[in-house]
């Protein structure tokens, strides 16, 4: 193991490296939160693969692989189609706006302050992610030095802290890249195939295993569905995949860079499910689906590789962890702090060094926080459920109205969040938390709220649509405020 243990710790202080090499380019805070707005196709590809790949799709891609086959893709796969739902109809758009959070983009749509609350619901989203992704660095570094949990876990927290801390987004895009060559490299190109020949091949598995294995809908079609509204559509609104959009440095780059991540996705989700389709027929009777990936790696992969590997899947729950870790930091800045100090200039793009160092301060206090909470919490599906049930129950519909239809306002806005959240909350108290009705009606709510209140209300002012269709255009700036003419939430 001395060869894989030299893999990971290179790899760990090159990470590092690079969050110190960031630091000298984020000078500003257009640069420290969303990149200077520049990145190039190639770059932004493989930064946005790595966001939405991260330890559940790695991990737990493989796991559901083990249980159910070639269907257990349907998770990752949903990741995917949403991906590339948002490259091809909503990623120009949004680019274009140059704001840096999604509740400034419904402060310019609505016309006011819609901020505070769906900030409120976006922060705890991001939270959760990068929690649940931290927790995730206890499996990795069990396997790798059978490490205790908290010592884990503060380990992999304060590393992906530091680089995250120190250049921001430029620190966190250049560690993505290199864990998307990673990932590539280590489950694509190394363990896929081993696994494959270990299994005895694609014959063999179909020998060894029920014919259930290789049904594409073997999961179930409710399942499926589920995941379409959880991860496809939260695909589309979450903070953390817009603030990588935000960084393009042109629509076409947005849009064309995003649809090869998302392509990406489908192909990574399918590898997965034939990993752990192949570690059933290695090893029938593992205590937990996902301890499929550790024990194929530990078990099957030479030396260096194993390393390698072991090297990907610390990458792909990295890239995840950091990437929600300063979305959560952003919008406790730019949603929540500001509003309650009544500091808000949405958009704007200063190049004040006194922003770079606040924003700096909060991925460092939202870090400790995580870290604090991963080791304190137990059961993080549940808290990530909630998570995604609360996002896509009340920011899916103001969000994706405010993009679609011109007649929602600000009234439809504020009462679809408030309904959607309650009904989410309200019913997973009735059907528990990992029911699938709560997402379901909460989402019907909303919706239907949201429709009646705004054809109730006065349409938006005229004014602020025509601002907000400027900077759709890409007409406007950074620097012009949202107009104000409604209120949304104080």
């Amino acid at each position: 193991m001395a060869v894989d243990y030299a893999v990971i710790v290179v790899y760990l202080a090159g990470m590092l490296a690079m969050g110190w090499w960031g630091m000298r380019r984020a000078r500003s805070k257009s640069e420290f939160l969303v990149a200077g707005r520049r990145l190039g196709p190639a770059m932004y590809s493989g930064t946005m693969a790595a966001i939405v790949l991260g330890g559940a799709s790695t991990i737990g891609g493989v796991g559901l692989g083990y249980q159910y086959g070639l269907s257990g893709a349907w998770m990752v796969f949903t990741i995917g189609l949403g991906l590339l739902a948002l490259s091809v109809f909503f990623s120009a758009r949004i680019a274009r706006l140059k704001v840096y959070t999604v509740s400034e983009m419904l402060d310019l749509r609505y016309g006011g302050r819609a901020g505070m609350i769906s900030g409120v619901v976006m922060w705890a989203y991001t939270l959760m992610l990068a929690v649940t992704s931290t927790i995730a660095y206890a499996t990795i570094f069990d396997v790798l030095f059978d490490m205790n949990r908290t010592v884990a876990i503060v380990l992999g927290g304060s590393i992906v802290v530091a680089y995250s801390t120190l250049g921001g987004m430029w620190s966190i895009t250049l560690t993505d890249m290199v864990q998307f060559v990673v990932k590539t490299i280590g489950v694509l190109l190394l363990l896929l195939p081993i696994a494959v020949v270990k299994a005895g091949g694609f014959g063999e598995m179909k020998a060894q295993l029920p014919t259930e294995y290789f049904d594409p809908l073997g999961i179930g079609g409710e399942t499926i569905f589920t995941y379409v509204l959880i991860y496809t559509f939260g695909m589309l609104i979450g903070q953390d995949i817009w603030q990588r959009v935000f960084t393009a440095g042109s629509d076409r780059t947005a849009k064309w860079g995003g649809t090869v991540a998302g392509t990406y996705c489908l192909v990574y989700a399918l590898a997965g499910a034939v990993i752990g389709t192949a570690a059933k027929v290695l090893y029938p009777k593992l205590g937990s689906a996902d301890d499929a990936f550790a024990t194929i790696v530990k078990d099957e992969l030479p030396v260096g590789v194993r390393g390698l590997v072991l090297a990907a899947a610390l990458a792909a729950v990295m890239s995840t962890s950091s990437g929600a870790l300063i979305a959560c930091a952003t919008v406790a800045n730019n949603d929540i702090w500001s509003r309650l100090r009544g500091a808000v200039r949405t958009g704007s793009d200063t190049a004040d060094h006194d922003e770079v160092r606040g924003n700096r301060l909060f991925i460092l206090v939202m870090g400790v926080a995580v870290i604090c909470t991963a080791i304190a919490l137990n059961d993080v599906v549940e808290a990530l459920t909630v998570a995604y049930n609360l996002l896509v129950g009340g920011l899916l519909v103001p969000i994706l109205g405010g993009l679609l239809w011109r007649r929602g306002t600000a009234q439809g806005a504020l009462a679809a969040v408030a309904v959607g959240g309650i009904a989410v909350v309200g019913l997973m108290a009735t059907y528990g938390i990992l029911a699938n009705e709560p997402v379901y009606y909460g989402l019907l709510a909303s919706l239907a709220v949201y429709v009646i209140v705004s054809l109730a209300t006065p349409a938006t002012d005229a004014a602020v649509l025509t601002a907000w269709r400027e900077r759709l255009a890409g007409r406007g700036t950074e620097d012009v405020p949202a107009p104000k003419k409604e209120s949304v939430a104080r």
